[in-house]
């Protein structure tokens, strides 16, 4: 297939071109390079992609309304992938214009290049951020998301709301995927796991919010990158006997889906800063503060539909996952 993936130069980004490039897809990648965090970490993960023959780079911003139509009509893709978006909660309280720019104009962008285009299927990035106030655990996509804390949850409950209209309107089947707390090699820089590593290593104190008693659902890159493919290989159908008395969040009439994809088995924020010690071989210095705004107590994800969906249930346990990591910061950064 030929598959426009956006954000290809971001940390999911590369993971998910990777298997698409190496099961012989085409994949045209697509990213603005921006500063929000070290470009050059971005330049180094596009550096291997472009390794495969199948991987042409664009330098574009979601949010280009005219250049983003004319890639689509010159390119006539299969498939699409879009993953670029204004990531971050904590941001989001500094600078909301950015998530309007990026998550609300630039998908309502790819949603108009998928239905000009004759695109197959739109798998999107959502977020576990979408429960907002939820405290029933495990989340399940059965619950209602109408409760957002955070700008940047709201942006991507706001996704989700999109392309269940152009799945109504125009009958492009979209899935929408909620991404529970990713971490792992080639990670963010403003993520937990790379500011903890950093400043263990450096000596210095690190700061654990809610006094450590976090609870989330750690979710490896590698298996976050294989439930988007699995979802990618099969489109939603409309479901002809959707009930609209009853209401489901998790179906429709329409061929819509949106699936959790977590590890489904949530950790302490204590327990995780540990494993992290155990693999740098030193110990963290903690500074314990109050919850930020716009931040949850908890996560935990029901990933039940997924698996009854494509056969495929995370499960790379978070030791092993810090271990991963924690190898490829010292030999990216020769620490």
């Amino acid at each position: 297939m030929k598959i426009l993936l956006t954000g290809a130069a971001g940390f999911i980004g590369m993971h998910v071109s990777q298997i698409l490039l190496s099961r012989g897809d085409t994949v045209v990648g697509l990213d603005n390079l921006n500063a929000y965090y070290d470009p050059q970490l971005k330049r180094d993960r596009l550096a291997r992609l472009q390794k495969f023959p199948g991987f042409r780079f664009v330098q574009m911003d979601v949010a280009d309304r005219e250049g983003i139509a004319a890639l689509f009509k010159a390119e006539k893709f299969d498939r699409v992938v879009h993953l670029a978006a204004q990531a971050g909660v904590r941001y989001s309280l500094i600078d909301p214009h950015a998530y309007i720019d990026s998550n609300i104009v630039g998908f309502t962008n790819i949603l108009e290049g998928c239905r000009h285009n004759e695109v197959q299927h739109l798998v999107y990035a959502s977020s576990s951020s979408v429960y907002g106030g939820n405290t029933f655990m495990p989340f399940s996509e059965h619950h209602g998301v109408d409760h957002p804390v955070s700008l940047y949850a709201a942006s991507k409950k706001a996704n989700e709301l999109m392309a269940h209209t152009y799945s109504h309107l125009f009958n492009l089947p979209t899935t929408g995927l909620r991404f529970f707390t990713v971490y792992g090699p080639w990670g963010r820089p403003d993520m937990a796991l790379f500011l903890f590593t950093k400043a263990i290593l450096a000596g210095e104190p690190i700061e654990v919010f809610n006094h450590g008693k976090m609870v989330r659902d750690f979710t490896f890159v590698d298996d976050i990158a294989e439930g988007v493919v699995r979802t990618l290989d099969r489109p939603p159908v409309a479901n002809p006997s959707y009930d609209k008395d009853e209401a489901d969040t998790a179906s429709s009439w329409a061929p819509y889906k949106v699936f959790n994809i977590g590890n489904h088995e949530p950790v302490q924020l204590m327990d995780f800063i540990e494993a992290i010690e155990r693999h740098v071989g030193k110990p963290a210095i903690k500074v314990l503060k109050d919850i930020q705004p716009g931040d949850v107590p908890a996560t935990h994800a029901d990933v039940s539909e997924l698996t009854a969906w494509t056969g495929f249930k995370p499960g790379t346990s978070v030791d092993t996952g810090i271990g991963r990591f924690v190898a490829w910061y010292r030999e990216y950064f020769k620490a």
